[in-house]
């Protein structure tokens, strides 16, 4: 994540409170981090789960676009790497 406390915006929206358990690590990282760049560490959270939200977004993009490409069943491509002398 490269957020700073200068590029930092708040998306304004209707926000609600909720209780998350985190490894004692993981929060420690997390406190550490909101205080370095001055920002909450729920707006930390917020924006890691748009990143990761957005990859996912992504993700089945791209598996909507190769949704009718042609599939060959994982013994018929082993047999034509022997077969081609690959493997």
């Amino acid at each position: 994540m490269t957020m700073s406390a200068r590029t930092h915006k708040k998306t304004p929206g209707k926000t609600r409170r909720s209780t998350i358990y985190l490894e004692e690590d993981i929060f420690k990282a997390l406190r550490l981090k909101a205080a370095a760049v001055e920002v909450s560490m729920s707006d930390l959270v917020n924006e890691a789960m748009r990143a990761v939200l957005s990859e996912d977004a992504e993700d089945l993009a791209i598996i909507e676009e190769r949704r009718n490409e042609e599939t060959i069943p994982f013994d018929e491509f082993v047999a034509e790497l022997k077969k081609s002398g690959k493997i």
